[in-house]
């Protein structure tokens, strides 16, 4: 997970291209998420060698994504 500055009104296809990051490398399931549009923040799920290929310049990152579970047995 990483956190882009891209204009605002940005598209995962515009935010790939400006980062310069292949389809292979973007969980294009999970889309590009507006943080705070009007700032031009914007969050991006990618590969960890994704991640390392961008420029700092770009945003920040790579956070942690663990996948979210309930704890404990379901009641």
């Amino acid at each position: 997970m990483v956190t882009v500055r891209l204009a605002a009104g940005a598209t995962l296809a515009r935010a790939m291209e400006e980062l310069g990051l292949p389809e292979e490398e973007v969980d294009t399931g999970y889309g590009l998420v507006a943080i705070d549009p009007d700032q031009g923040l914007y969050g991006l799920r990618v590969t960890e060698a994704g991640a390392r290929r961008m420029d700092p310049e770009a945003g920040g990152g790579p956070y942690s994504d663990p996948p979210v579970e309930p704890y404990g047995p379901p009641r």
